[in-house]
């Protein structure tokens, strides 16, 4: 069996500790993904789904328990560590885009192989490349306020992917836009997300996207369940 590439092992992360609005959000939050595995994760809103995410993704720290990435453990590491394991491992999908404005949707796809030193001629490859799997290569110039919302998306998917990750942390990548769209991009998602073997976490409300994941994991009480 193969190693898992994602584990939280009893995560634990409470707001505001000691005070009158103590928040204890994830209460000993498990989980394992493997390698290829697309894994949905559903509560109502509130119940931690974003925070989850933030920990996985190496974007918050946990009060107690552990992350592993790759089966490396990173309570300990120092935030120079924390950030190149989640530049070079960990792609984020979020229900906006966070497209930059003054840079075109190619630019935009670009911009994370920068930091991680990839030179222009072949950031602007991969990038091409991307774009061209979700139908947006007559679209590449245009920058996010000339794109339509799905549209837009699909970019955000492209530049989760940029760096080739082997995690893909998405945040209710669907809930912002209309069914039909939401439908067209949800094929985006999981015919690249297959194609290159991510394990995708996905947090959502939308039924027909958690009934497309190999399983559904619900946050009760700041434990992860099967739903």
């Amino acid at each position: 069996m193969s190693e898992p590439v994602l584990e939280l092992l009893d995560v634990v992360r409470t707001y505001n500790p000691g005070r009158p609005s103590e928040v204890a959000v994830l209460r000993g939050a498990s989980i394992s993904l493997a390698p290829g595995e697309m894994v949905a994760l559903v509560a109502p809103s509130g119940a931690g789904k974003s925070t989850l995410l933030h920990v996985a993704g190496l974007l918050d720290r946990p009060d107690a328990g552990e992350v592993r990435i790759a089966g490396q453990a990173t309570l300990r590491l120092r935030d120079t560590g924390r950030t190149r394991l989640r530049r070079e491992t960990v792609g984020f999908v979020y229900q906006f885009h966070h497209l930059l404005p003054e840079f075109s949707a190619l630019e935009n796809v670009m911009l994370p192989q920068f930091a991680r030193g990839i030179g222009r001629g072949a950031a602007r490859a991969r990038a091409e490349d991307l774009l061209g799997r979700v139908g947006l290569t007559a679209r590449a110039d245009h920058r996010p306020a000339q794109l339509s919302g799905g549209e837009q998306q699909r970019v955000a998917f492209c530049r989760a992917l940029a760096n080739a990750p082997r995690i893909l942390l998405a945040d209710e990548p669907t809930g912002n836009l209309d069914p039909e769209t939401a439908g067209r991009v949800l094929e985006v998602m999981l015919e690249l997300a297959r194609e290159t073997g991510l394990a995708a976490l996905v947090a959502t409300h939308n039924p027909d996207l958690a009934a497309r994941m190999d399983r559904v994991l619900r946050l009760e009480a700041g434990r992860l369940v099967a739903a």
